[in-house]
């Protein structure tokens, strides 16, 4: 485990919150540490298990933070499930726990929502700040009678100024209590489904790829199991504390994005 990179890596993938801004600001180095692996001809790509946001809206926020981004270079868990659901279940009917932003891309990805527990075919549980019993009463009815059980990712939080709102572990647990089953998929990171993602987007060997985040159990070891290099970054969820007692190694750990940039470049 080092520092820093002592090379420049061909691509870099970056997570958001906690990683490249928290809330409406760029955390520090960020801006100009992208700004500057792209004017080196780096690649830059996006990685999220936020579904909260679609990719257009990634897209708008990175530019008004002033990092110009395509949204074909952001790829977040919801676009991730898309892609799962249409190979695992392709004609399935969906109860989605989860925000209108989820549920856009899912629909647009040609799939049916419903609220009728006896006609789901797949309950999805993602992050979900409008959760409800109503909701947990209509994820348990519909796996009750057959339905699947997915989910876009798995986090415990997401960092927010001063702090962090619950994520989908949250809604996650709450369904498996009560119906005594597991979920079954997890497409978000670690997984290999959200590594495949990115490795298709790049083109490239990875190898030639660096992930940073600030999370061990989600963005460093999806970037190690996939066999690219990983840095933490330290402007987020992680402590020092809690690298010391995990036994996650990631290749990097940085305390700014500059770090990730070589001495003298």
């Amino acid at each position: 485990m080092a520092l820093r990179p002592s090379s420049l890596y061909e691509a870099y993938i970056f997570d958001l919150d906690g990683t490249v801004y928290l809330g409406d600001a760029l955390l520090p180095t960020a801006g100009e540490t992208i700004t500057r692996l792209r004017a080196l001809g780096r690649r830059t790509v996006f990685l999220s298990n936020n579904p909260t946001h679609t990719r257009d809206e990634y897209a708008v926020r990175l530019t008004h933070l002033g990092l110009p981004t395509p949204r074909e270079d952001i790829i977040n868990s919801s676009v991730v499930m898309v892609d799962f659901l249409r190979r695992a279940m392709p004609t399935a009917r969906l109860f989605v726990v989860g925000e209108e932003p989820l549920k856009r891309d899912l629909r647009d990805g040609g799939f049916e929502l419903t609220e009728d527990a006896e006609q789901v075919d797949a309950v999805i549980a993602s992050f979900d700040r409008t959760f409800a019993y109503r909701k947990l009463q209509t994820a348990f009815d519909a796996i009750c009678h057959g339905a699947r059980f997915f989910a876009t990712n798995a986090d415990r939080y997401c960092p927010v100024p001063g702090g962090g709102e619950p994520d989908a572990a949250s809604m996650i647990a709450a369904i498996e209590a009560c119906t005594n089953t597991r979920v079954e998929a997890v497409v978000g990171k670690p997984s290999r489904y959200m590594a495949e993602a990115i490795l298709g987007l790049l083109q490239m060997p990875p190898e030639a790829a660096i992930m940073t985040g600030d999370r061990l159990e989600t963005d460093v070891l999806m970037g190690l199991d996939a066999g690219m290099a990983a840095a933490l970054t330290l402007t987020g969820a992680t402590s020092v504390e809690t690298l010391a007692a995990s036994g996650i190694r990631p290749t990097y750990v940085i305390r700014r994005l500059g770090d990730l940039l070589p001495d003298g470049v």
